[in-house]
């Protein structure tokens, strides 16, 4: 299993609705995911809007694709640079650390990551 921010191995982000470039639970990614699909972010309301405002629309079903729309709370891996976008705009959903791949941090900072840590209630 490949390591997560913190130098551990990788934790899923969510099996419900099943995340991941490779749709198996964990923000892995690979040659082929060019979008870099490793940051494992808890879903807001106001990020869902935003990301829909910049046309990727995370919130509408999409049974073609097997994808049910996601809504505030659900977990998802987001391509690195769509949460880097939304922090500078003041937007970013809490991350999972221990579920976000190290591959993030050639993008974003553990400190940003940790900014915006998400905390289990």
């Amino acid at each position: 299993m490949p390591s997560n921010v913190l130098g551990q191995s990788l934790e899923a982000c969510c099996q419900s609705p099943r995340t991941g470039f490779y749709r198996d639970g964990y923000c892995r990614t690979g040659p082929q995911d060019t979008g870099l699909h490793t940051v494992c972010a808890v879903m807001t309301d106001e990020f869902l809007s935003f990301t829909r405002r910049r046309g990727n629309d995370l919130s509408t079903p999409r049974p073609e694709f097997d994808f049910p729309g996601l809504q505030a709370g659900d977990r998802w891996c987001l391509c690195v640079s769509r949460w880097a976008e939304a922090l500078r705009e003041g937007v970013a959903p809490t991350v999972v650390l221990e579920a976000t791949h190290v591959s993030a941090l050639e993008f974003v900072t553990l400190e940003d990551l940790r900014s915006r840590e998400f905390q289990e209630e």
